[in-house]
C-alpha cells in the first residue's frame, strides 16, 4: 500500500543524529549508557550507532581511567578532526572565510575585500581560489570537507542558491552563487541569510534549552535581524524572515528609499553615524573621506568609538541615541514575537557595546510601548565579529548532524533518505 510506511531508513539516520548530538554536546566525553540515558535510545541502538560513528572517525572511543575493580568503561568524545566545514559571509565591505571543525572551533580564517559583481564568474573563481588558500593553510585535506556555507545580506532565494538584490551589494542582482560555487568547488553549498546564520550558530553552540526564543541583533555595514522561536531558526515562506530594518525610530528622521522616515536600519548603522559626527564636528573630512567607501567609513566609525571611549561628550551621545534608537525598534520585535533574550553581534557591534549595553536595556524595559509581562535579557555572542561567517559553517553541520523529527516522515516504499553523510 503505497505512501503508509514507516521510513526505516530515516529513522536509523535519525538516531545517528541524535547520538553524534548528545556526544558533541559533552565534550570531556560520555559512556554507552551515558548516552542511552541522554536520548532515551536502547543500548543496543547506542552501541550500534556508537560502532558507525568510530568507523567514521567522526568520534574517538576510549576506556576510562580504571578506578577500582571491573572493567572501565569505554568513554566517547567527538573527533573535532572528524571533518570540516567551510563558512563564506558576504558583507558589503569584506568578504569572511571561516574553516570550522565538528566542534565549531574556527581553524583558519580569511578576509579580502567584497567585489561589486560585474562578471559573476569572476567573483566564483575569487572566492575559489580563497577557498583553497583556506584549507592549504590550515593543512585539511579537502576529503574531509562536509560542504560550503554561504550566509549573504537578503533578499536571498535558497531554493535556488541565487542572491537576489540586496541594498547594500551594488551589482549582486541575482547572482546564481550555490550552483556555480558548487560546480567550482566539487563541494555541496548551502545559502542562507546572514541574520539567519547568525542565529543557527548560537542554537548550534549553545547549551540543550540554554537559548529557544531569541532575537539575534547584527550590527555590521548594515543592520538585519534573526529570529529563533522554540529552539529553531524563523526563515519563513521564502527563507528572508527577520528583516525589522525598516521599523521608523525616529519620525524626523532622513527618508528611507521604503518611503519612510527614521528607519532603524539607515539611521543607526556605522555610515549614518559617521556622517552625523562629521556634520557635528566630532570627525574631519579627512578623516572620514568617501562615505559611500565602506572602508573608509568602517575606519572612521573605529575612530568614533574611539572618541566616545575617550570621554567626547558629543561622541557618546552619538552612540547613545543610536542604542536608544535601536532599543526602540527592539520593543517592536519584542512584543511582536514574545521573545525574551536579544543576542548582540557582528563585525561593528564590539566597538558600541559598552555604551549600548548600558542604554539599551533600561531604554527597552521603561519603553510604555513594552507589552509583554516578561524581563528581557541582552547578550552577547561568544563569536563576536566572524558570527556570520562560523554561522554559515555551521549551517553546513547543522544540516548534516543535528537531529530532525521531520526525517522521520512516512513515504512510499523505496523512496531514498540519507540526509546523514560522513566524510
Amino acid at each position: 500500500m503505497s505512501g503508509t510506511g514507516v521510513n526505516l531508513g530515516a529513522l536509523a539516520e535519525f538516531n545517528v543524529a541524535v547520538v553524534l548530538d548528545a556526544i558533541r554536546r559533552q565534550p570531556a566525553g560520555v559512556a554507552r549508557t551515558e548516552i542511552s540515558t541522554l536520548t532515551a535510545l536502547s543500548g543496543m541502538t547506542v552501541s550500534n550507532v556508537c560502532r558507525r560513528l568510530v568507523e567514521a572517525g567522526l568520534v574517538t572511543e576510549e576506556a576510562a581511567p580504571a578506578r577500582g575493580r571491573g572493567k572501565p568503561p569505554k568513554i566517547i568524545t567527538l573527533n573535532p578532526d572528524g571533518g570540516f566545514a567551510v563558512g563564506v559571509h558576504i558583507d558589503p565591505a569584506v568578504v569572511t572565510y571561516a574553516l570550522i571543525d565538528l566542534s565549531g572551533r574556527v581553524r583558519e580564517r580569511i578576509r579580502t575585500a567584497t567585489p561589486t559583481v560585474q562578471d559573476a564568474e569572476k567573483v566564483v573563481r575569487e572566492m575559489t581560489t580563497m577557498i583553497d588558500a583556506l584549507l592549504l593553510t590550515a593543512g585539511v585535506d579537502r576529503a574531509k570537507v562536509l560542504g560550503i556555507g554561504v550566509a549573504s545580506p537578503g533578499p536571498i532565494d535558497p531554493r535556488t542558491g541565487v542572491v537576489l538584490n540586496p541594498p547594500m551589494l551594488p551589482g549582486w542582482h541575482r547572482v546564481e552563487l550555490r550552483t556555480a560555487l558548487n560546480l567550482a568547488t566539487g563541494l555541496p553549498v548551502l545559502i542562507e541569510k546572514d541574520a539567519t546564520a547568525a542565529v543557527v550558530s548560537e542554537l548550534w553552540l549553545s547549551e540543550p534549552g540554554e537559548r529557544r526564543d531569541f532575537a539575534f541583533l547584527y550590527y555590521g555595514t548594515g543592520f538585519a535581524t534573526g529570529i529563533a522561536i522554540g529552539g529553531s531558526a524563523v526563515r519563513g515562506v521564502s527563507s528572508n524572515a527577520g528583516d525589522a530594518g525598516h521599523i521608523s525610530v525616529d519620525p524626523d528622521g532622513p527618508m528611507c528609499g521604503c518611503g519612510r522616515r527614521g528607519c532603524v536600519g539607515v539611521v543607526t548603522v556605522p555610515r549614518a553615524l559617521v556622517e552625523k559626527a562629521l556634520r557635528e564636528g566630532v570627525l574631519t573630512e579627512a578623516q572620514v573621506g568617501d562615505t559611500t567607501d565602506v572602508l573608509r567609513v568602517g575606519a572612521a566609525f573605529g575612530l568614533l568609538a574611539d572618541a566616545a571611549d575617550a570621554g567626547n561628550a558629543q561622541a557618546v551621545r552619538i552612540l547613545t541615541t543610536a542604542a536608544r534608537q535601536i532599543a526602540r525598534a527592539l520593543v517592536v520585535v519584542i512584543d511582536l514575537l514574545d521573545i525574551g533574550e536579544v543576542v548582540f553581534g557582528g563585525p561593528f557591534w564590539s566597538r558600541i557595546a559598552p555604551l549600548a549595553l548600558t542604554t539599551l536595556p533600561e531604554a527597552v524595559h521603561s519603553d510604555p510601548g513594552l507589552v509583554v509581562p516578561h524581563g528581557v535579557r541582552f547578550s552577547e555572542s561568544a563569536i563576536a565579529g566572524d558570527v556570520a561567517a562560523v554561522g554559515a559553517a555551521i549551517l553546513v553541520l547543522d544540516d548534516s548532524f543535528s537531529p530532525r523529527p521531520e526525517a522521520l516522515r512516512i513515504c512510499n516504499p523505496g523512496e531514498a533518505v540519507a540526509r546523514f553523510s560522513t566524510p
